[in-house]
């Protein structure tokens, strides 16, 4: 029979904060997850619904906020307004290599990502695109322009 004596070099202590270190990591990891995923469905709730089903609203945006000679990048559509009362709606997908235009600013439609530049009208001022941003549906009604 084999004689069990108490090994001395042994530390039995250690063992029991490295447990409960390990614990604490896998909590605080799973509490991390857990409000990760309860602040995105938060931020999900919070935004606009929008949706590709054509007989949901369309979306619409404030006049006032579309300057005359500018324009707004509004998610997948850029809305300009090239003269005082005329909107006009466009993709904001380039069409040169697919990324979206970023901003309206110097009176053109800038796409960040190779630098092509489009007039209000949709037209090419800047390459390397060769064909205009595609456009899009918008109308005035009343103070607001409605977008599909």
């Amino acid at each position: 029979m084999q004689h069990l004596e108490h090994n001395p070099q042994r530390n039995d202590t250690a063992e029991f904060p490295r447990r409960t270190i390990v614990a604490g990591i896998g909590v605080a990891a799973a509490t991390l997850a857990a409000a990760s995923a309860l602040s995105n469905n938060a931020r999900a709730s919070a935004a606009p619904a929008t949706s590709k089903d054509p007989k949901s609203a369309p979306a619409t945006v404030n006049a006032g906020d579309i300057p005359v000679g500018g324009g707004a990048v509004l998610g997948d559509v850029v809305v300009t307004q090239p003269s005082s009362g005329d909107f006009r709606g466009f993709s904001a997908t380039c069409p040169h290599a697919g990324c979206n235009v970023s901003d309206v600013s110097g009176g053109t439609i800038n796409c960040p990502c190779h630098g092509s530049k489009f007039n209000l009208d949709g037209s090419v001022r800047v390459g390397p695109a060769s064909a205009p941003l595609a456009p899009r549906s918008v109308s005035v009604q009343g103070d607001s322009v409605v977008i599909g």
